[in-house]
């Protein structure tokens, strides 16, 4: 009887070449974290803000551009935009204030100068204790803020850099251009005394103060000689005096407006005013009294001081 036929032990076994392109089974379910890849976590990260943004800037455009953001001042912001702009402010108004020092705020003839400043600039938009606002500011967005505790919850010095600098898209006025440094202190010396006033007490006070004027912008003329014209002063002071309401002016921000002629290049131009050779004094004649070089211009006296005045000037002759 013959032996059946040896079969070939494991070892002896035929290898099969791998087809290629492709692993053996068990090397492919092994391991597979090891040539599978995965984006690393930091890129999922920026991947996700990147959506985040461009989703973001979709709205965005959509709410402006559609026209769906209701900018009536009858529509108020929501609680959470109202908090946000108001933490920012104060943080801000922190920050840049820190280094400011008040001087000696308890003369009395300050504390009267205060009352009257604030009687003529201030009670009309925040009231008073026992005296309301003026009907414009209780429709303003935001509803200006009562200052009668505000001494309370602001250092003196912050109190003061509110009043020079003022709040952006708040209504609040910068009052740097229009009032004199000791009068922007008088302001704040009055503010420290509000929150102990009553109603009568606060009567009393503008009785006191009833021949006292808070002089605006001449005020400015009392600080000295005039000096040489700053350009960048000037920059400021045509936002300040409300320039940019009529004119487009090159380095100023603002609505486009066409009241008034562009004044970018006028540094370039032969004329000003219709008439008046372009010199430094002719410009500053022309910006404090436009109606006494032209009685029909509708440009009016702002009450431009004469150092404004030349800043403005030395700005414009800039632009060319």
């Amino acid at each position: 009887m013959s032996e059946p036929p040896m079969r070939p032990a494991a070892d002896d076994a035929p290898t099969v070449p791998p087809v290629r392109g492709r692993e053996p089974e068990g090397e492919r379910n092994a391991a597979p974290s090891e040539h599978r890849s995965s984006l690393a976590p930091w890129k999922v990260v920026a991947l996700t803000l990147a959506v985040l943004a461009g989703g973001g800037a979709l709205f965005g455009a959509v709410m402006v551009y559609g026209g769906l953001y209701n900018v009536a001042a009858t529509a108020s912001h929501l609680q959470p935009t109202y908090s946000l702009l108001e933490t920012a402010m104060a943080r801000s108004v922190r920050l840049r204030a820190r280094t400011i020092e008040p001087p000696p705020l308890e003369q009395p003839e300050l504390l009267q100068r205060g009352a009257a400043c604030f009687r003529d600039h201030c009670v009309q938009c925040h009231g008073a204790p026992g005296v309301a606002p003026a009907d414009f500011s209780r429709s303003m967005q935001p509803v200006p803020v009562s200052l009668i505790d505000a001494a309370r919850h602001w250092r003196a010095r912050e109190l003061y850099w509110v009043t020079r600098e003022g709040i952006k898209m708040s209504g609040m006025p910068a009052w740097e251009y229009h009032l004199s440094e000791r009068e922007m202190w008088a302001v704040v010396a009055f503010l420290t005394r509000l929150p102990t006033l009553t109603p009568q007490g606060y009567e009393e006070r503008m009785a006191a103060a009833d021949g006292e004027q808070c002089r605006v912008g001449g005020a400015h003329e009392a600080l000295g000689p005039v000096l040489v014209g700053n350009a960048e002063r000037g920059r400021l002071a045509m936002r300040e005096y409300a320039c940019i309401s009529c004119h487009s002016i090159p380095g100023v921000t603002g609505a486009p407006v066409r009241i008034g002629p562009p004044l970018g290049g006028l540094a370039g131009r032969q004329w000003i005013a219709g008439g008046l050779p372009n010199t430094t004094s002719n410009l500053v004649a022309w910006l404090r009294d436009p109606q006494r070089i032209d009685p029909e211009t509708a440009m009016p006296d702002m009450g431009v001081t004469a150092q404004h005045a030349h800043d403005m000037a030395a700005y414009l002759q800039t632009l060319r």
